[in-house]
């Protein structure tokens, strides 16, 4: 243990050098025989640790490259192959197809004549965004909370920073190619290629084998159920089935016992001792359930109150049920229980009825209209509210001052936000 520990502190202090600009040349001859001896599980810890002493995730994320091209040689992986259709061996073949159309994209910005090829470049990097809507999405929102949940935080953040470096060049060289800057998408194709190959190698070689070792089946059932929701990258899985039962990350206990803490490589036990656990049992006491998570009864109450719109609920025999707090109209709690046709001037009751039929009839599934009040614009929405059979359960009626949302233009992300 002694050794190991040396070894971890040893490859540290390198990292913290390459941090502080360093001789790179001289950091990684010295580096390449103590890599020799470390396994791709010990890399997530050094990553915890570095955070844990004040190395941000930015410079972590920034260092990602020189990483990896340490760890290129020395590090590989120990992981058995999983089973086709395992959501494992489906990121393993997604990396494969990743890797052969990065190093297309790079063989076409390296030609003479990147004029002639730009049309194969444009394609490739079309294709390549689709890599974040799918692989890295799947990785970041469903399969980083197993780990984090476990007190793995460091890894996971800096993959996504890396994620994110990837998305935007891709972006960058779609645009240098609308605006014919042959140079410059050269450049960049070759930057974007090599990063996508090797954030696929320490994929390959550091966060799989992390998840093979930690995860148990019921997590990759649970994985496999919700992994289409992101698609994937030109691979379509086979089915894979197990009899576990599907285990999210908010189910898992804690605590882990000194059995499962014996079957753990020497590297994850450390992880786990260094690790602060996420411990937080999701379902308290009065919570009520509901298909995706856990509400207390004045939390669902308090959240219809500050709804930035009014949602009314009519029930399948047309009585308002319930209202919402937000007001666009004036409303009191007398429309409780009255027959949704007596809320309407009776101009416009066959109109109502006429919605409320095509709902139940399966004919229309929304109306919805607009108007001007003053100079406020408001749009209305009716759907109807069906069980998980089909069947017609109600009409939702929301009401919405859209007024500003008609002004905006361009974009304004999380990150522009003072």
């Amino acid at each position: 243990m002694s050794e190991l520990l040396s070894k971890k502190e040893k490859l540290k202090e390198i990292l913290k050098k390459l941090h502080t600009g360093g001789d790179v040349e001289k950091l990684k001859k010295e580096a390449k025989e103590l890599l020799a001896s470390i396994s791709p599980m010990e890399i997530p810890l050094i990553e915890q640790e570095l955070m844990q002493e004040g190395i941000s995730a930015e410079e972590i994320a920034r260092m990602c490259d020189l990483h990896v091209e340490l760890f290129r040689e020395a590090v590989a992986s120990s992981a058995e192959a999983p089973p086709p259709g395992h959501p494992l061996h489906t990121l393993y073949k997604e990396n494969e197809k990743i890797t052969k159309d990065a190093e297309k994209l790079m063989l076409y910005s390296k030609a003479m004549d990147i004029k002639e090829n730009i049309g194969r470049i444009k394609e490739f990097a079309k294709e390549l965004r689709n890599v974040g809507f799918t692989h890295y999405d799947r990785e970041e929102t469903l399969i980083f909370p197993y780990i984090e949940r476990r007190g793995i935080t460091a890894m996971p953040t800096t993959l996504w920073r890396k994620h994110d470096e990837i998305r935007i060049k891709l972006r960058q060289l779609l645009r240098f190619i609308e605006k014919g800057l042959y140079e410059r998408v050269r450049e960049k194709a070759m930057e974007v290629s090599q990063l996508l190959i090797d954030m696929a190698f320490r994929e390959n070689n550091i966060l799989y084998p992390t998840l093979r070792a930690l995860l148990r089946e019921g997590e990759w059932v649970a994985i496999k159920q919700q992994e289409s929701i992101f698609g994937f990258y030109k691979v379509k899985p086979k089915e894979w089935k197990s009899n576990a039962k599907p285990l999210h990350p908010y189910e898992l206990v804690a605590k882990i016992t000194q059995e499962q803490l014996q079957k753990l490589p020497e590297e994850i036990k450390m992880i786990m001792k260094n690790a602060k656990v996420d411990a937080t049992k999701i379902k308290r006491k009065g919570d009520i359930k509901m298909d995706t998570g856990y509400m207390l009864p004045e939390e669902i109450n308090a959240l219809f109150k500050n709804m930035p719109f009014e949602i009314t609920f009519i029930d399948s025999e047309d009585r308002v049920r319930f209202f919402s707090g937000h007001r666009i109209f004036r409303r009191t709690t007398s429309v409780i229980g009255r027959p949704v046709q007596l809320c309407h001037p009776p101009k416009s009751v066959h109109i109502v009825e006429k919605i409320l039929r095509a709902f139940k009839d399966g004919s229309r599934s929304k109306a919805d209209f607009w108007i001007k009040i003053g100079d406020r614009f408001i749009y209305i929405l009716y759907i109807p509210v069906r069980d998980e059979n089909g069947n017609y359960m109600g009409t939702l009626e929301i009401e919405q001052d859209i007024t500003e949302l008609k002004k905006l233009e361009g974009e304004k992300r999380i990150l522009d936000w003072k």
